[in-house]
């Protein structure tokens, strides 16, 4: 009898401790989870603090206005803030780098998934993984020093001396550094990032849907259009975002290449700068106020940035799409 009741009471026993260690395993998971909603708070919460003083004295004008003139007070803000030229040159090198960059990444990655032959498909595949892991500051040594000098100025200058007479702003004059040499080589360091998921994504295509495609006499590029690339909308939507978010955020490479004009852009061979150049280049040397409003272009940038992270989640749930994994934003 007491066997009996002893063989009856230790599963309840097992199934209570292990019901104690899932609860408590659980409990862990969602602290996991609710710090990065914690850490993100804190953030923004106490940079938007320090920055405070700047919004009060600027108001709208912080956000559409050029003129940038820093004060050099301890206690109060005596100087002007207007961000605009710094918004403006971070959404320009980051739109630039996003036409060059996406249809270059969804090429690589049809390519990668459908036409090449398995002997260089996974030797591609890790150099694109391997270029994700450059340092951005290699990028820009790089274009500094070699690829924006030798190969893209003598393209702006033509395009400048044809195109640049009926485009106004793609006209001269031709500074070396400018937004196009900035967008260009930020376009290299996101191309990458979006090939990566853009071909995981492609990757994961159902095989009896490709087959399908095939069984009813569809050529390969018909299957690529019909049912690769509405399979893959989604995630290449979100590929881009991650992309985006890669060139909004840069801060040497672009600091290095934009040429480091606080002027409103005029043509896009100009010389400008980015927000998270600005931050770079000034804040070791910057007074007391003006890292108040250093701060305040960091909350600025960090408000685009979930601006535009919420739109691309609205895009992919109108288009139907539901993305995971890398692919999600």
């Amino acid at each position: 009898m007491s066997s009996e009741a002893n063989a009856h009471q230790r599963p309840a026993g097992i199934s209570r401790g292990k019901s104690s260690v899932d609860t408590w395993f659980q409990r862990a998971l969602a602290l996991a989870g609710a710090s990065v909603l914690i850490i993100l708070a804190t953030m923004f919460i106490s940079t938007t603090v320090d920055a405070w003083p700047v919004f009060q004295h600027s108001g709208w004008s912080f956000i559409t206005s050029a003129d940038w003139d820093p004060g050099i007070s301890r206690t109060e803000i005596t100087g002007s803030y207007g961000a605009l030229s710094f918004i403006l040159g971070t959404l320009i090198t980051s739109g630039i780098a996003l036409l060059i960059a996406v249809p270059l990444a969804i090429g690589c990655g049809l390519y990668l998934t459908n036409i090449a032959p398995l002997s260089i498909r996974n030797p591609l595949t890790y150099a694109i993984d391997l270029l994700a892991a450059v340092p951005s500051v290699v990028y820009g040594l790089w274009g500094l020093l070699f690829f924006v000098p030798i190969f893209v100025r003598p393209v702006e200058k033509f395009i400048a001396n044809t195109i640049g007479e009926v485009v106004p702003f793609l006209s001269s004059p031709v500074v070396t550094y400018n937004y196009v040499s900035a967008g260009i080589v930020l376009a290299i360091m996101v191309l990458p990032i979006i090939t990566a998921v853009t071909r995981e994504v492609m990757s994961n295509t159902p095989v009896a849907e490709i087959h399908g495609a095939y069984a009813l006499g569809s050529t390969r590029w018909e299957m690529i259009r019909d049912i690769v690339m509405p399979r893959a909308r989604p995630g290449i939507i979100g590929a881009t975002m991650l992309g985006l978010e890669r060139a909004l955020g840069e801060t040497v490479a672009v600091a290095m290449l934009i040429g480091g004009s606080q002027r409103m852009p005029t043509t896009l061979f100009q010389g400008g700068e980015s927000m998270a150049g600005i931050i770079a280049d000034t804040f070791q040397e910057a007074a007391p106020e003006n890292i108040k409003a250093l701060l305040g272009v960091g909350v600025v940038l960090f408000l685009i940035t979930v601006i535009i992270n919420m739109a691309a989640r609205l895009v992919i749930w109108a288009t139907g799409g539901r993305v995971s994994g890398d692919a999600a934003v």
